[in-house]
């Protein structure tokens, strides 16, 4: 067995404040010293291996999936905060309301979707500013902030509801990156009242959503959303979902449901604007689609948007890191990870791999244009694999391609932003994303 190469305590105290701000380029420059895989020791949570070896990679997710689990971080320390749903739980409660809410993710019930996506995709997009550069990270994070509440919720009143909550989901996420990033400081974090604070903030989130579902029961009538799809879903013995889990499941859809879209589309939309002649190809394919009747046949027309959505999210994948657990002692390429051991897959740094990908660090709007021949499928995960793999990548891959669609038939987009800075949280963000848009002289029908 190869000895796992080792980056001590002392290098990472010596890098604290650059790993508190972004970690990824400490861990760009181990991955380049050291190998695919590596391991440090922290003085919170001790021994973390790093990897973004991609038989590491396939191997954990799905070859020997069964030899990991969840980390705490996900099944504890985010749990804490947004409940134990199905991206924060284990075991047989996972597998028991994964196979009981899967079903409604199905492409027949998205379709049942699309006109509620697609209104409020409109509604948003009506803020745009012809002429005038301005940050487009927060006019996204709004549109899919929108889509999800009105995929949710479509039939209630929801606007003030729910700015609360995406208020008190990004307050709580800066709180767990604190946890996770100062492991030493979880003591003060705790003594001095603010996880406390987060954790009351937490269960004025939950109140909030239960008054929704109050309101849904009470007003007896019937919706193509999320929430009725989830309240008529039952277990194998025909009992519905109780009340906190159902309250657990709608948190993380919401919380996960509209960040890592917002920062997928900033990110597109930012190297679209940097590529006028992807622009031009793009204006050409999304204008052969009339969606006055919104239809998933069209949409998946929509090929080279679908591309240039991928390509932006191999660059920066909004899940930027998989963490897992070994439930029991395991050999993965010539490695042997003992039991308990936390493995942190660097999906950043693979979809990156300068062994597999030709020119890695450059965008090419159409590199996954043929995606279907599956030759990436080893180096890219942008919502995972296996049977853990994000539940809803066909919601939104859908709603991105309307998204990006809508803006390239009404608009040409430039940027004078050289690169974009980084902002990597839970997911990974952008700092800022100024782009200036210009109506189109022809008339145009809005995907």
């Amino acid at each position: 067995m190869k000895n796992l190469p080792q980056v001590s305590v002392f290098k990472v105290l010596r890098n604290s404040a650059q790993i508190l701000k972004n970690p990824l380029p400490f861990h760009h420059k181990n991955f380049e010293k050291l190998g695919d895989t590596f391991e440090i020791t922290t003085l919170g949570d001790g021994k973390l291996i790093f990897s973004r070896n991609p038989e590491v990679v396939k191997q954990v997710l799905q070859k020997k999936q069964k030899s990991f689990s969840k980390s705490k971080l996900q099944t504890k320390d985010l749990a804490k905060y947004i409940g134990h749903g199905l991206l924060t739980s284990e075991g047989e409660h996972w597998r028991t309301h994964r196979r009981m809410i899967q079903p409604k993710f199905h492409l027949k019930n998205l379709k049942s979707l699309l006109g509620i996506m697609h209104q409020a995709i409109e509604d948003e997009l009506d803020v745009v500013e012809p002429n005038q550069e301005q940050d487009i990270f927060g006019l996204m994070g709004d549109v899919a902030f929108k889509v999800v509440a009105k995929s949710l919720f479509n039939a209630l009143d929801i606007d003030e509801p729910m700015a609360k909550l995406k208020a008190i989901a990004e307050e709580n996420q800066l709180m767990l990156i604190k946890e996770m990033r100062q492991p030493y400081l979880k003591w003060w974090f705790k003594f001095s009242g603010k996880i406390g604070a987060a954790l009351n903030k937490s269960e004025m989130a939950r109140e909030i959503l239960n008054e929704l579902i109050e309101q849904r029961i009470a007003s007896q009538q019937k919706s193509t959303d999320l929430l009725d799809m989830l309240l008529e879903a039952t277990y194998e013995d025909g009992s519905k979902m109780p009340r906190n889990q159902l309250i657990d499941e709608l948190f993380i859809l919401f919380t996960a449901g509209y960040e890592t879209t917002a920062n997928a589309l900033s990110f597109t939309l930012y190297f679209v604007a940097k590529d006028k002649n992807l622009q031009n190809q793009l204006f050409d394919e999304v204008s052969k689609v009339d969606s006055e009747t919104i239809k998933m046949e069209d949409l998946q027309r929509l090929s080279l948007t679908q591309s240039s959505i991928n390509e932006a999210m191999r660059l920066y994948p909004p899940a930027y890191f998989i963490d897992r657990v070994a439930v029991e002692e395991v050999e993965i390429a010539g490695f042997q990870f003992k039991k308990n051991s936390l493995v942190l897959l660097s999906l950043y740094e693979l979809h990156r791999y300068k062994n597999f990908w030709n020119k890695p660090a450059s965008y090419s709007g159409s590199r996954f244009k043929d995606f279907e021949d599956k030759k990436h499928s080893d180096y890219y995960y942008p919502f995972g694999a296996g049977p853990r793999m994000c539940i809803g990548n066909a919601f939104a891959t859908y709603e991105m391609i309307m998204v990006v669609a809508t803006l390239i038939k009404k608009y040409h987009i430039s940027t004078e932003m050289e690169s974009v800075e980084i902002n990597p949280m839970i997911t990974l963000k952008p700092k800022e994303v100024k782009l200036r848009f210009k109506k189109r002289k022809s008339p145009s029908i809005s995907a």
